[in-house]
């Protein structure tokens, strides 16, 4: 090999590193990685990845077409190529099956399928033709990025969507509102992703980029959970685990049997009690103006449980927080027994742990829970129990729990 490798992998200044290109692709057409030819060569890898891309560094709007090599195998690629589309072509004029001829390009069945469908020719008497040279072209035309996209060429599908993210809407809420209200307009659907899409994508214009801040999570990007950490009981009176609890409500079929929790201020200071109906996710908030100590949870707990109608107080599953160190009194008070759940699983009450993620949008983070009054939390448990429910049938929770009262 008559080409010199650059032992000096520092900075060379603005020459253009024709050498080097043409070796990347070279090696990359034998089936070394990019990285690996990146270390060869001695080029960083972004260089290489804007190669591969066909940008140079001087003008990353200027396309140039990669380095023509002629090679005898141009070895493996993510997408068909003319070559791959010809054979394809060719096998069909033979009556080969799809899945024979997956199996000679080492593809997938569903791969080839997709391709014929969506690059076929049809012809004026409804019959189709595969003619590789114009799939190739199809092809070409529908890979340029980035593409137009829907929000942003519909201006009232646009205006709904900022609309109902105003309102707290979660995505695909929204969608199926989209396509329960216009079901006659398919321009006007969407999928959920098309959504998050247009909020994260910066400076497309397609939203409003302060609405992001409508989502329920507040973030851009996807949070790994961290594992949650054992809790140690210390309650006085021996708790009554969730694997004892009724049948009933485990399977959601008989309304009255509640999750709770509490969601905690700005330095553990302040806290908002939360109760979810299991059956029909309704929900109520305990105002705890005071703090969140063992009497003051029992008061609010006892208040907002003997409002409810008699089928539907039948019991409370609650996790293995201090705050409910006097669950006996409330239990003697309101005749509800309560369950705990098993350390670290807050999966065991999954409606509540879900409503809680709701009201933080209303409740952030590190802010003053005891400021809010009385008046405001009920706005905004009318404001929640108002929201259409996929696990619900996309009915709201006040309209499921007022047909069991009916009922």
């Amino acid at each position: 090999m008559d080409f010199e490798f650059r032992k000096d992998r520092q900075w060379q200044g603005s020459r253009p590193l024709v050498r080097e290109r043409e070796e990347y692709f070279r090696l990359m057409d034998q089936g070394v990685s990019s990285r690996e030819a990146c270390r060869i060569v001695g080029i960083d890898r972004r260089t290489g990845k804007r190669w591969r891309n066909g940008y140079t560094r001087s003008d990353s709007k200027k396309w140039i077409p990669p380095v023509d090599l002629v090679v005898s195998d141009p070895g493996p690629s993510r997408y068909l190529r003319e070559l791959d589309r010809i054979h394809i072509a060719d096998r069909l004029r033979e009556k080969a099956s799809i899945r024979t001829i997956a199996a000679e390009l080492g593809s997938s069945p569903s791969t080839i399928s997709r391709e014929v469908r969506r690059n076929r020719t049809v012809l004026a008497d409804g019959r189709w033709r595969y003619r590789p040279h114009a799939a190739q072209h199809r092809a070409d035309e529908r890979r340029p990025r980035p593409k137009p996209r829907k929000i942003g060429q519909v201006p009232e599908l646009r205006t709904f969507v900022q609309d109902r993210l105003g309102k707290r809407w979660s995505p695909e809420q929204i969608c199926r509102a989209l396509r329960t209200g216009f079901p006659d307009r398919p321009e006007l659907h969407v999928v959920h992703e098309t959504i998050y899409q247009a909020l994260y994508v910066q400076g497309r214009g397609e939203l409003r980029r302060e609405l992001a801040n409508a989502l329920r999570t507040g973030r851009v990007r996807r949070k790994p959970r961290r594992q949650a950490q054992q809790r140690h009981t210390r309650f006085r009176d021996p708790m009554v685990m969730i694997s004892e609890r009724p049948a009933e409500a485990a399977d959601r079929a008989v309304p009255g049997h509640w999750e709770g929790d509490l969601i905690i201020g700005k330095d553990g200071a302040s806290a908002i009690g939360t109760l979810v109906e299991r059956s029909t996710r309704y929900v109520m908030l305990l105002h705890l103006p005071d703090g969140r100590g063992t009497a003051l949870v029992r008061d609010a707990l006892i208040e907002t449980v003997q409002s409810l109608p008699a089928h539907l107080k039948r019991s409370l599953t609650w996790d293995q927080g201090s705050e409910m160190g006097r669950h006996r009194e409330f239990t003697i008070a309101t005749d509800v027994p309560v369950y705990f759940c098993d350390p670290a699983s807050p999966w065991q009450r999954g409606s509540n742990e879900n409503t809680n993620g709701l009201l933080r949008q209303y409740f952030p983070k590190g802010t003053d829970l005891a400021q809010h009054s009385r008046e405001h939390l009920d706005a905004v448990a009318a404001e929640l129990n108002g929201r259409p429910r996929k696990t619900l049938g996309w009915e709201t929770p006040a309209e499921r729990l007022h047909k069991l009262l009916a009922a």
